[in-house]
């Protein structure tokens, strides 16, 4: 037995998420495999110290869109702690948006987008563009089960959907008509799972929840390509990419990150490599033949959902045959380790479009607070021309990304209080669920969803659609209650 020092493991948990790993999927692991958890709020200094604390060498687990730049922000003050997946490796989980970034920038196929953080440019491209169009919300909770995924046939729609909707950016993609698409799972840049989805007669959304259905067999070997092309791009431990066959033949990416849903064996799978690729001197590199996901397929999914610990043997061939020619074969796709990066690829003070944007307005507007930049008349106060520009970046802050100018009641951001107040008035939501709630989203994430868009409430843990329509019909009593103020 090897005698060198294993790193310390420690498992990464946020409150109110899924937990995507589990100490069992790092079995015979010999050394004690820490966990830290994430609290949301103002909990940055508090979860720094105790991974500090805990001596942790490798802290291991998916960063949800919500928490992905404070957690940019841990991994800076955690210098000598390896982030297993990488920040770099999981900048296509914070957003759409990137996804389209992390494409274009490595040459990999999708459809035409455009993402806009101007309204004025956003809807002169929407009324000269061509129809149908893909409308999609860009950055939080991802797409459960298509709701925040819309195709939009005419200009008349687009206003309509995004008076309603408020999506920044407003992210446009062409629609792409397809025969189906496929998810391919990877681990160590190798596919280990794949699968068809196809939509159901006379839909495009290929969501089994939304009546798709799946299956396993034949899936190309242009389509895997792509996802190790993926994958090597992120230089990603584990994958998965979503990808569209069009009517036309075309593959193309429509989704890419470490976060996905996994059967339990897929996840012991990916604790092996990565104990592998900790010490490969102790543990022995996992043998996952090319699509086994065939065979697995043909066993019904709640028992394939149960299933732990599957192993395959490997082949040997005969050396007193032909068949020893086999082994100077190159395996089609090798389980390979990643190469770490010490330089960030994708740094948030270049990349983090949703807080570092300053509308074009609100520059201009700045500027001409400058002195320099004002035509100022002796008989004009130096109070009278800071005075004209405040007003109008008050005026002009309240229409930013809305079709229609005037401010309405998805703008207010509710205190804590006021939404404690808000749900007690709701069925079926109790203060502790309402705790959930506001730790989850955050105060303005709430709010938001309570005045624009009450579908984000279904990301939220124990929120069903009936629960959604209740607080729907609550906000229409409850907004009149509220007193505003007025800024003219």
């Amino acid at each position: 037995m090897s005698t060198t020092k294993l790193p310390t493991i420690g498992l990464l948990y946020l409150d109110h998420v899924l937990r995507f790993f589990d100490k069992s999927n790092f079995k015979s692991w010999p050394d004690k495999i820490e966990t830290v958890c994430y609290h949301w709020g103002n909990d940055k200094a508090r979860f720094v110290r105790e991974v500090k604390s805990k001596n942790i060498d490798i802290l291991i687990g998916n960063i949800p869109a919500t928490a992905y730049e404070t957690f940019r922000e841990i991994a800076r003050e955690l210098p000598d702690v390896r982030f297993l997946p990488s920040m770099d490796t999981q900048f296509a989980n914070k957003s759409k948006e990137n996804v389209t970034h992390f494409c274009e920038k490595h040459d990999l196929p999708i459809p035409k987008t455009d993402i806009f953080y101007e309204k004025d440019e956003a809807m002169a491209f929407l009324r000269k563009t061509s129809y149908p169009k893909i409308i999609k919300k860009s950055y939080g909770p991802s797409n459960y089960g298509g709701y925040f995924v819309h195709k939009v046939d005419s200009f008349k729609e687009v206003v309509e959907l995004l008076n309603k909707k408020k999506y920044h950016p407003i992210y446009v993609q062409e629609f792409v008509p397809m025969k189906a698409d496929i998810r391919v799972m990877l681990i160590g840049h190798k596919p280990v799972c794949a699968f068809w989805r196809r939509p159901p007669e006379g839909e495009w959304l290929t969501n089994t929840s939304q009546g798709g259905s799946m299956d396993y067999s034949d899936v190309p070997k242009e389509a895997l390509q792509i996802a190790v092309n993926a994958s090597k791009a992120a230089k990603a431990e584990y994958w998965a990419s979503d990808i569209a066959l069009g009517v036309d033949g075309k593959y193309r990416i429509l989704e890419c990150a470490t976060a996905f849903a996994a059967f339990p064996y897929i996840r012991d799978w990916i604790g092996q490599y990565i104990m592998w690729t900790l010490c490969s001197e102790r543990f022995k590199k996992p043998h996952i033949p090319l699509y086994n996901w065939e065979e697995l397929g043909k066993i019904r999914t709640p028992l394939l959902r149960t299933m732990r610990n599957i192993t395959f043997g490997e082949y040997t061939p005969s050396s007193d045959s032909a068949d020893s020619a086999a082994v100077t074969n190159p395996e089609l796709y090798p389980l390979l380790p990643v190469e770490l990066q010490l330089d960030e690829e994708w740094p948030s003070e270049s990349w983090n479009f949703q807080d570092n944007y300053t509308p074009k307005s609100k520059a201009k507007i700045v500027t001409d607070l400058h002195l320099e930049n004002q035509d100022v008349s002796e008989d004009d106060g130096l109070e009278d021309v800071i005075g004209d520009g405040l007003e109008r970046v008050l005026n002009d802050s309240n229409d930013e990304f809305e079709v229609d100018a005037e401010v309405d009641a998805g703008e207010l951001i509710l205190t804590t209080s006021e939404l404690e107040n808000f749900f007690a008035g709701v069925k079926g939501i109790g203060p502790k669920l309402t705790e959930v709630i506001i730790s989850t989203l955050g105060e303005k994430g709430t709010s938001e969803a309570i005045t624009a868009d009450p579908s984000v409430f279904l990301t939220v843990k124990n929120i069903q659609q009936k629960k959604v329509d209740a607080i729907i019909a609550h906000w229409d009593n409850f907004k009149t209650t509220l007193v505003t103020t007025d800024f003219s």
